[in-house]
């Protein structure tokens, strides 16, 4: 299917403001339903069927968004479930909270998943083995979810250590990172189901009363999908738009020859076609108008340190050397691995456009501009 032409759907419903807090604007952005979200255990009606919901998260994230559909095409009082949270004691009191309070009586109908992302996937095996129900994602992010869940091992495997090597990581740092163990991501997401139902890019799903399109987005995961309501203007945006922060774009270990960031950036452009009116419903932070005002701050944002980063290979520089240029802030143990990530990603671009040149010396490699 065809994006949309330029006309613009209908507002979202007038009631909105009166959901949440008292709206506001900052950095170009409108927050309909003010600062704060619903606490745990609440759900906020959003009008028409859909409600918003969150769940904790450990860190500086402190939340994800969750929203219930409803969906009652099969059976009377359902409800479709879009993302789960990870699978840690917390959410799942939370979900417990949920069933026993605002979603009491409802009968679950399906999961969806828009991206593999622990926190986005974490309890998708717990909650459709609970409610025998399918769960429903791109074909790329469920192979993904199952191949690092089943990804168990004793010791990380060698390429982990060249890759690492390769960033510049002096040989404490990697010790210390290989005594933590390999497989992390199957101790915060439950089982993965064996079987799925495949959303592709242009697929429109009913739900309820809605129609959903699906637009799949690249560069922060393989296939991330967005939901998209064309009638009602809203728009389920997983991590591919959020309000405050720039979602993760890392060079993987899986595709070390990849070059994630101009997908990332390729996405922003297909984004772009979007309604600037529509809703966006994050998956951290709060629901906003102003598409297109951050989809323009995330595409700047990322040209710039491009231009910083090429200005900075000058001289010879390893991905840890341009930490300071990439990151306002102090890269710690704690976020080393996805500093490193990112970096790799804007070095990778550079030379993906002809701006940079890499060469390996001792198993690490050095970028310099061109």
């Amino acid at each position: 299917m065809s994006i949309p032409s330029s006309a613009d759907p209908p507002a979202p419903d007038a009631s909105l403001a009166d959901q949440g807090g008292e709206a506001y604007s900052h950095k170009g952005l409108t927050y309909p339903l003010g600062r704060n979200g619903p606490e745990a255990g609440e759900l906020i009606q959003l009008g028409n069927g859909l409600g918003w919901a969150r769940l904790p998260v450990p860190g500086s994230l402190k939340h994800i968004n969750v929203w219930v559909l409803e969906d009652d095409s099969e059976v009377d009082g359902g409800i479709a479930l879009v993302d789960t949270g990870l699978d840690i004691a917390p959410s799942r009191e939370a979900w417990e909270a949920l069933f026993a309070g605002p979603l009491a009586g409802k009968t679950v109908t399906r999961i969806i998943c828009t991206h593999f992302h622990p926190d986005h996937i974490g309890l998708a095996g717990w909650l459709t083995a609970r409610f025998q129900v399918p769960l429903w994602m791109t074909r790329e992010e469920w192979l993904f979810a199952r191949m690092l869940t089943a990804d168990i091992r004793d010791a990380p495997p060698p390429e982990a250590f060249r890759y690492w090597r390769a960033a510049g990581w002096d040989e404490a740092r990697i010790e210390a990172e290989a005594a933590r163990g390999w497989g992390r991501f199957s101790s915060l997401v439950s089982p993965v189901p064996v079987s799925f139902v495949r959303m592709r890019d242009g697929d429109r799903i009913g739900i309820g009363r809605r129609e959903w399109r699906i637009l799949v987005g690249n560069g922060h995961c393989p296939e991330h999908a967005c939901l998209i309501d064309d009638a009602g203007g809203m728009m389920i945006a997983g991590d591919q738009v959020l309000p405050r922060i720039t979602s993760n774009v890392s060079l993987s270990l899986s595709e070390p020859e990849a070059d994630p960031l101009g997908d990332w950036l390729s996405s922003i452009a297909k984004l772009k076609s979007l309604p600037d009116s529509l809703l966006v419903l994050p998956s951290h932070g709060e629901p906003f108008n102003g598409l297109h005002a951050r989809l323009d701050a995330l595409d700047e944002g990322h040209r710039g340190r491009l231009d910083a980063l090429h200005a900075h290979l000058v001289d010879p520089r390893r991905a840890v050397d341009c930490f300071p240029i990439l990151f306002g802030r102090k890269i710690d143990d704690s976020v080393i691995g996805l500093a490193t990530g990112e970096a790799l990603a804007h070095l990778r671009h550079l030379e993906v456009e002809g701006k940079a040149v890499r060469e390996v010396q001792s198993g690490v490699h050095w970028y310099r501009a061109c």
